[in-house]
């Protein structure tokens, strides 16, 4: 299903603010309405201003019509009671132009009579939808009156679809890990994870995951007025990376109008086949501080990873990064222990997740992993070692590494970012896929704290993200849906 959501302008009016920062709404369906999660999944959201075209308080509504504003996914849907449903569209972005639908110039004019006459049906009332067919017909008529929605239509239907991985297939594999390596740097920065979700199989089977991120649309004006005045123009810290000969890079960045920003660098210098598996290396500048994650997989089907010598050797290069820490000094350098590197042992569900969702897994800082492999707890029937979800009682999921990784409870003391680029490229060089992210911000531990602690998405920034390697694509680029 397409949906159609109506609002007046006044109730346009009071919530495009939040939409901005949140990108998600979430709206009640009229009692029978199918919702079933058949067809494109999109939603259109439409401005009625023919009542009251003087309370929207924007321009492009100074005539009377109604005009498709926003354009979003619907990701959930919600039952209410034992009858009302609801959707929750996100994310969501608005239209670089609202496109019209009524009039001479409107789009509904462009459409048959079969067509236009499902379309008004969808906009009865505040919600409806349309079959495939129509919205093959609507999307074509969009895209005449507004090619420049194409990247908007291209980046939705890549969150919507996520990409089977083969766990048979080595690449795959790779790939699986280096976005959730992605994913949780959106988790310990508190920025959209949306912004690292769409995504392709990028052609080469050696490209690190973000060579097959399907770019963002982004409104030029957001990144050059409201977040290049707060960062003052400077560019990625890593950008000379790009012209690495040795190895493929690809660098995304986030930015937000607080002035934060999280540049994420992808790397990969050896061929698939040989990779050692996946590092996630995530540095807060302002406190120089830097954790590793290094991913083990579990057995799909027993969840188990048997430890063997390459572990073991692993575990000790790691252990190394301590010296690369000071002793704490001042109160924000305290520390839960002098652990910087864990290890993640992941599993991925037998099923289509989202791209933004994490997977299931045990997070274990180094010290307690050797302590482990020590206790009978992870000894097997045949005297070998094993981790899984039976042996281990106690370990982290995701959302207590990032508390504590947010809260600069964890992580090397007084790194800097030439030890960083030093220690990230060798990881890569030895084999393994790195997915480095790198935290710059102006915030004092104390302004940290509190935005950690401040759960209201309403009183977020905005964000914009792009690659600075790779410019925003034409429309004409955009492949047909």
């Amino acid at each position: 299903m397409t949906y159609i959501v109506t609002l007046t302008s006044v109730q346009m009016a009071k919530n495009e603010d939040d939409w901005l920062i949140t990108q998600r709404f979430t709206k009640g369906l009229p009692t029978g309405l199918d919702t079933s999660e058949s067809g494109t999944r999109l939603a259109l959201l439409v401005c009625d201003n023919r009542s009251h075209p003087s309370n929207s308080g924007r321009r492009e509504f100074s005539e009377h019509g109604r005009f498709v504003t926003w354009i979003g996914s619907v990701q959930r849907f919600n039952t209410v009671g034992p009858v009302d449903s609801s959707i929750t569209i996100e994310p969501m972005r608005r239209c670089p132009k609202p496109v019209p639908l009524d009039g001479s110039d409107g789009i509904l004019a462009s459409l048959s009579s079969t067509h236009r006459a499902h379309v008004e049906r969808a906009l009865t009332g505040s919600a409806g939808h349309i079959g495939r067919r129509t919205w093959q017909a609507l999307h074509e008529a969009i895209l005449r009156y507004s090619p420049e929605l194409a990247p908007y239509i291209e980046w939705l239907f890549a969150n919507l679809n996520p990409v089977v991985f083969d766990e048979e297939d080595p690449a795959d594999k790779a790939w699986q890990e280096q976005r959730d390596a992605a994913q949780l740097l959106t988790r310990v920065t508190d920025f959209p994870h949306s912004a690292l979700s769409a995504w392709r199989r990028p052609a080469s089977r050696d490209a690190p995951y973000l060579a097959g991120l399907v770019p963002e649309p982004v409104e030029n004006s957001l990144i050059d007025h409201d977040v290049r005045v707060g960062l003052g123009g400077d560019g990625p810290r890593f950008d000379d990376w790009l012209g690495l000969g040795d190895a493929r890079c690809d660098i995304h960045v986030l930015e937000d109008t607080d002035g934060r920003r999280l540049e994420v660098v992808n790397v990969n210098a050896t061929p698939v086949e040989s990779r050692l598996g996946t590092d996630m290396i995530y540095y807060h500048h302002p406190t120089h501080s830097f954790v590793l994650v290094q991913y083990k997989r579990l057995g799909s089907r027993d969840k188990e990873y048997r430890v063997n010598k390459q572990l073991l050797d692993q575990m000790d290069r790691l252990e190394s990064v301590s010296k690369l820490s000071s002793d704490s000094v001042h109160p924000h350098e305290w520390r839960l222990s002098r652990d910087a590197c864990f290890l993640k042992f992941a599993h991925w569900r037998d099923r289509a997740t989202t791209n933004s969702e994490l997977a299931p897994g045990m997070y274990i800082p180094l010290s307690y992993a050797r302590i482990l492999l020590n206790d009978d707890c992870t000894r097997g029937s045949r005297g070998g070692r094993l981790f899984s979800y039976k042996r281990v009682e106690r370990y982290l999921v995701g959302s207590d590494f990032a508390e504590l990784v947010k809260l600069g409870l964890v992580g090397t003391v007084g790194t800097s970012v030439e030890q960083l680029r030093d220690f990230s490229l060798e990881r890569a060089r030895e084999g393994y896929s790195v997915v480095l992210g790198v935290e710059t911000s102006e915030e004092t531990p104390r302004e940290r704290a509190t935005r950690v602690r401040q759960r209201s998405a309403k009183k977020r920034p905005k964000v914009v993200s792009y690659s600075p390697s790779a410019p925003q694509r034409q429309a004409s680029d955009a492949p047909d849906f």
